[in-house]
């Protein structure tokens, strides 16, 4: 399976458990690995046979600075079920990272990933991809 990595997305969320997180805001970066085949894409040469990781990255900027979550796992799966349900991908890997996290020690970042398949992906319109 060919692969497409977008590393770095970032923006100011507002996803945390406590009330100065949804309040204040603070960065996250979202890194995206799509896996899918590029045979179409490079026969056609077109960029309707591929994911637009310019579309990727606003969609998940676009979660970023949506609704807030508690938690960076549950905004994760938001991200890779919205990249399946969306675009011409077969599986993805997302991580998201909270480097301003709100954690009493010296840490240098926390980050939470998943991988969804097009079979495990939740339909977030109704219908299955």
């Amino acid at each position: 399976m060919d692969r497409i990595t977008l590393s770095g997305v970032t923006a100011v969320g507002y996803h945390g458990v406590f009330d100065f997180e949804r309040r204040e805001g603070q960065p996250f970066v979202v890194d995206a690995v799509l896996h899918l085949d590029f045979a179409k894409a490079a026969e056609s040469d077109d960029v309707r046979d591929t994911a637009h990781y310019g579309e990727v990255a606003e969609r998940i900027k676009d979660w970023i600075i949506g609704e807030p979550l508690n938690l960076i796992e549950a905004l994760a799966v938001r991200i890779a079920d919205s990249l399946l349900s969306d675009f011409k991908v077969q599986a993805v890997d997302i991580t998201v990272h909270k480097p301003q996290a709100p954690i009493e020690v010296p840490f240098g970042d926390v980050a939470v990933s998943v991988h969804r398949t097009r079979q495990q992906s939740v339909p977030i319109n109704g219908e299955l991809p």
